[in-house]
Order: C-alpha cells, then structure tokens, then sequence
C-alpha cells in the first residue's frame, strides 16, 4: 500500500484528461474519456473524481484502479456474461468492442442503505408500499442484509437529476427490454452479484450493491462498463456492524458523506478537496483493488499521456 505522504505527492499529476487527435474525437464523460476507431472503442479511465453529477476534482490512480480492477473481475465472470473487452494495452486504458447499449441500468442490492431521496432505505422508512416493486418484511434496520439480493431498475437520468425509479415490471410494460431479453438480463445480473458477493467476502470485504450496465453485441448480452469497482459498486469491510454512524465505506460513498458533512448537496460550485481526503479516497480504491485482486498494486509510470499513446500505436 502507498503511503499516505505518496498519494498526496501524486495529486499534482493525477490524469485529468488524454489528447490523442491521431484517434479522432475525444468524447469525454464525468470520469473517463473515449475514442471511437474503426468499429472499437478506446476508453481511457481517468483520475477524475464526481458526485452529485459535477466532476469536483482528481484523485491519483482512481482511473488505474478502475480499469485494472474491471479487467479482473470481466475474467471473474466470463463464464457469466461476457464483457465488451478486447485488450488492456495501458493501465488506463480498455479497449472494448462497440455494443448497442440497453436503456436500462440495473442495480443489485444486497443490503437496504442510502442516504438519497431514491434510495431504498429511505423510501421504505417513510413507509413507501412496494418501494421499487419490492414486497420487503417488517422490521429491516438501516445497513441490514436484504433476505436476497434484489433489483431495482433505473434509467439513466439528465446531469444533475436523479434515475428513474421503475420497477422490473415497468421495464416489460414500457417495452425498454423484451421480456425474454430481460429474463437474461436478470439471471447474468444476480449471478453476478452473488459471485461479487463471494469474491469479497473472501478478500475480507462486503459487496453492498452495484450497479450493472448491459448491452448486445452481435445480438448477444454483454457486460459494457466498468464492473464491481469502488466507483460503481458499495463496499464495507466484513464484520459486525459499528454500533452508530455508518459502516466504513471503501467506495465513493466516502466523497459524498464528506460533501454531506460540509453541507453542499450539489448546488453551486462544489468546496475544493483537501489534499488529506484525496489521499484518503486514493487509499481505500487501492485498498480494494489489493484485496480483491490479492496482488499489491503498482502505479503505471508518469507522464501518463506519452505512455497511453506509445500503447496505442498499433491502433493508429
């Protein structure tokens, strides 16, 4: 593990953005950037930290863990869903296939949590009837297991607004997924889950929820995003429960309460983020990564851009 002095050193030269015009036209999203070259499509996972749909800043190696972290777990469940993959030339880098990409988002709870306004926890505490379509027994506390994994649907929202609730019956009904389609869908998403469940559970950690993008690729189902990472997926460490306050989050859950205590909520331009939490933040991503992957991690070499465009010159 990287000591804390190393990780702040490293903020300066957090990867924020890669310009390859040789490749085309740079899309760039919140956290990572993306070529489109002769029918692949060349993604690049940056350092780039958000919440509340604003990129607020970088966090060093974020973007390395991330991708190196998904190319592990894409070989964890490829006897599950295959994923869009092709090579991971660079640390930061996938090269992927291109996939027709569902409208649907699924997201796999394996606890009722959250903090949101459309969050599971929340809606069942003010007494929402079936929040999601779920039929959930009396008496759940916050943090508590789910008596099995469940899904709750979403579409994926406009920037500065919530998903859509649905429920798994309003995804048929509203003709978003075949029904046969998303029969598959459903079993690839709850073996995934429980096979997350089990790989964290062995590396001393709990898999809480995550969240699943799917698309057809030759008309078949595949895994196209990032997959179990900190950034899209809810880890706690394994153990009893804290007897107050939340279970210790090694996910960027960590940011958001961070952003809570300060009291921003997304309105105006987000508070700067101290060094100490950056480093904070690097940590606990490095910190899943060496406990899933049971390797210690290394940081690619920097000046990251040279190094990205030396490892796609083949792609020229």
């Amino acid at each position: 593990m990287l000591s804390r002095s190393e990780l702040i050193a490293a903020i300066p030269d957090a990867l924020l953005r890669v310009d390859l015009p040789s490749l085309g036209e740079r899309h760039e999203g919140k956290v990572r950037d993306f070529y489109v070259r002769r029918g692949k499509r060349i993604l690049i996972t940056t350092d780039r930290v958000s919440a509340f749909d604003r990129v607020v800043g970088a966090v060093p190696y974020k973007g390395q863990v991330l991708n190196e972290l998904s190319a592990w777990w894409f070989d964890q469940l490829a006897d599950i869903v295959p994923s869009h993959r092709l090579s991971v030339p660079d640390p930061n880098v996938t090269v992927a296939r291109e996939a027709i990409a569902l409208p649907v988002e699924v997201v796999v709870r394996g606890h009722i949590t959250g903090s949101t306004s459309t969050a599971l926890w929340t809606l069942y505490s003010q007494g929402v009837k079936l929040p999601y379509g779920l039929d959930l027994p009396t008496g759940l506390k916050k943090n508590d297991p789910l008596p099995e994994p469940a899904i709750t649907p979403t579409t994926k929202a406009a920037a500065g607004k919530h998903d859509e609730r649905l429920t798994e019956a309003e995804v048929v009904a509203r003709g978003l997924v075949a029904p046969t389609l998303w029969a598959q869908v459903r079993r690839a998403a709850l073996a995934a889950f429980k096979r997350g469940q089990q790989r964290a559970r062995q590396a001393g950690l709990v898999l809480v929820d995550t969240k699943y993008e799917f698309g057809l690729i030759d008309g078949a189902l595949a895994l196209i995003d990032e997959v179990h990472t900190p950034d899209c997926s809810r880890y706690w460490l394994a153990g009893p429960p804290p007897l107050d306050g939340e279970p210790k989050s090694f996910d960027k859950e960590h940011l958001r309460l961070w952003f809570g205590g300060v009291g921003y909520r997304g309105d105006g331009p987000p508070p700067t983020l101290p060094p100490d939490l950056v480093a904070e933040i690097a940590a606990r991503y490095i910190y899943v990564h060496e406990r899933l992957t049971g390797r210690d991690f290394a940081p690619a070499a920097l000046p990251a851009s040279p190094r990205i465009a030396r490892a796609l010159e083949s792609l020229k």
